[in-house]
């Protein structure tokens, strides 16, 4: 039986084991500088669940990437769509309705773009309250920790040289789809101001204790944002390496999780 949600025919939806995890990769399509293409997002998260899901026979099922997000902030530069968000939490949770409404128990929600991340909490959240008979939990694939610890270990950028279009996604854009990247392109672009408060952040590196989304093109000439001139294939490979491995773990560890009933005390 295929891996892959779509090619399974109805009968095999039906007699799926239903405590199998439900992996869903959301991503966005939007600027990433002159040297990627827009659908950066979308290729990263995706090849990083399809490697993890069909490296685990039976113990997971990998739903179509959800493609569009939420990226107002990106419109100033050609290309990207964005969804709003009250309209992307409620198709994300359809989808989630109807996967519970077939019987499926466990939902990861992958992430692969930035802004998604507090209406993909809000909607996993959602998912579990309305239908207290299902786990819906959500994940960055950047917050895995394998991956962090592999990025400490060969990263060149200092300090808020990964954040977007930079080293890091360009690393691993050069090890997914090379023919997509022209390095040749690549820029670095990184002015931030020495604030206390806002200090330069990257995937790696905390914000602070304030945070903020003003539109992308108030801080970026190129929608750069790092340094993606020290990307290499090779970092690349061993930073999709760790992410397939991280996120085999949270697959694993998902399904293992005790569903427990709700006591209502009133």
């Amino acid at each position: 039986m295929s891996y892959l949600y779509e090619e399974l025919s109805w009968p095999e939806v039906r007699d799926t084991p239903k405590d199998r995890v439900v992996v869903i990769p959301v991503g966005t399509l939007e600027d990433h500088g002159h040297h990627l293409p827009i659908n950066t997002d979308v290729v990263i998260v995706e090849s990083i669940c399809r490697r993890a899901v069909e490296s685990m026979p039976g113990e997971a099922l990998l739903l179509p990437t959800i493609v569009h997000g939420y990226s107002p902030h990106h419109m100033d530069f050609p290309g990207p769509i964005s969804i709003q968000g009250q309209h992307f939490m409620d198709y994300v949770g359809d989808v989630l309705s109807s996967l519970a409404h077939h019987g499926y128990r466990r939902m990861l929600l992958v992430n692969g773009h930035g802004s998604n991340s507090p209406w993909l909490d809000v909607t996993a959240r959602l998912a579990i309250v309305q239908r207290p008979s299902v786990l819906c939990a959500t994940t960055n694939w950047w917050a895995i920790p394998e991956v962090a610890e592999a990025v400490v270990a060969l990263r060149d950028s200092e300090r808020g040289g990964m954040s977007h279009a930079c080293e890091l996604e360009t690393s691993l854009m050069l090890a997914l789809r090379p023919n997509l990247v022209d390095m040749g392109k690549a820029v670095r672009d990184m002015e931030y101001q020495p604030l206390k408060y806002f200090p330069p952040s990257d995937f790696y590196h905390p914000s602070g204790p304030v945070t903020m989304m003003p539109y992308w093109s108030t801080f970026s000439r190129t929608g750069v944002r790092g340094d993606p001139t020290v990307a290499t294939r090779e970092k690349g490979e061993a930073w999709l390496k760790a992410a397939v491995s991280g996120l085999m773990g949270i697959i694993r560890d998902f399904g293992a999780l005790e569903m427990r009933e709700r006591v209502d005390h009133h």
